[in-house]
């Protein structure tokens, strides 16, 4: 009786087992197919090429737009000014790269990895800030109102300064550090906040001019609104509509909204090199203007 009772105790543990397994394979099958065909959706871009622009200058690598729809240039070793119909107006050689380009009023500002340049809109030089930390690797440069944020890839740290170029605050410092791989650190600075690409985290965090990190979006994964691979976003831009990034590894442009959720692709099939990013630049939504650096190319970018 005993015998007989243990065996049925114990082909009962065994179909329990077996039907464990095969529910938990059903589970985990569904849910690996769910996530295969949310990787594998295939998205349209909302965006075609308009125009190019190639630079006879150098090899291109920053790009800005002013709202009258002028754009400015920067390269190895050029700043170089093109008209909306995009004839040149004027170029200055420089002795380093220009990283990065910023706007404000008659006032441009352009980022070496060592220093800022200060130029009139007019491609007068009119001061130079720097250089700064030892190692210093600067790769982005905005301004907004009273206040000029730079970011020092080498030295993980974004500096605000005031408009005549003393130093407002330094932010990085912290706990909340930045995880910087490459030399690959975009900042923006609007409405009172500073938002930098921490990129090694795949994300962009906002934080307050005087240095307190208030919020932060984005993830590692391929899909829509993640950002893949290392040092993503590698260059972002403030648009009306959130943000527009651009990304190595899978060098697609796109745009995410105030809260940094995926809208829509402006270039996801392209002919672009993965691992060299384009940087990228929009006055006012409308257009958006990709500068790669490999065949020192400038594309601009309108909805279909």
């Amino acid at each position: 009786m005993n015998k007989k009772f243990l065996a049925l105790f114990s082909l009962i543990i065994i179909l329990a087992f077996i039907g464990y397994i095969i529910y938990d394979a059903a589970k985990n099958t569904g849910e690996s197919e769910k996530s295969t065909t949310a990787a594998d959706t295939t998205y349209i871009d909302s965006w075609s090429v308009f125009k190019t622009y190639t630079s006879t200058l150098g090899e291109l690598t920053s790009v800005a737009a002013s709202p009258d729809g002028k754009i400015y240039l920067g390269g190895n070793s050029f700043l170089q000014l093109l008209g909306s119909d995009l004839t040149p107006v004027w170029s200055i050689k420089t002795d380093l790269k220009i990283t990065s380009i910023a706007l404000s009023g008659d006032t441009v500002f352009a980022s070496t990895p060592e220093t800022i340049l200060v130029f009139s809109t007019a491609g007068k030089l009119i001061t130079e800030w720097g250089p700064y930390e030892t190692n210093s690797i600067i790769t982005s440069v905005s301004t907004e109102g009273s206040f000029v944020a730079f970011a020092d890839a080498g030295n993980r740290l974004v500096y605000i300064l005031r408009k005549n170029g003393e130093l407002h605050s330094m932010i990085g410092q912290s706990e909340d550090k930045f995880v910087i791989p490459s030399p690959y650190f975009d900042v923006a600075i609007s409405d009172g906040h500073l938002f930098a690409a921490n990129t090694g985290n795949r994300r962009v965090e906002t934080w307050s001019t005087d240095g307190k990190k208030l919020s932060q979006f984005g993830e590692p994964g391929t899909a829509p609104g993640t950002f893949c691979g290392c040092c993503n976003p590698a260059h972002f831009a403030l648009i009306p509509q959130g943000f527009v990034t651009a990304e190595k590894g899978i060098n697609r442009i796109k745009i995410l909204d105030h809260n940094g959720n995926f809208v829509e692709f402006v270039s996801s099939h392209n002919e672009f090199i993965p691992s060299i990013p384009v940087d990228v630049a929009s006055a006012d939504g409308k257009t958006i203007y990709a500068a790669n650096s490999v065949n020192s190319t400038l594309y601009i970018f309108k909805r279909k």
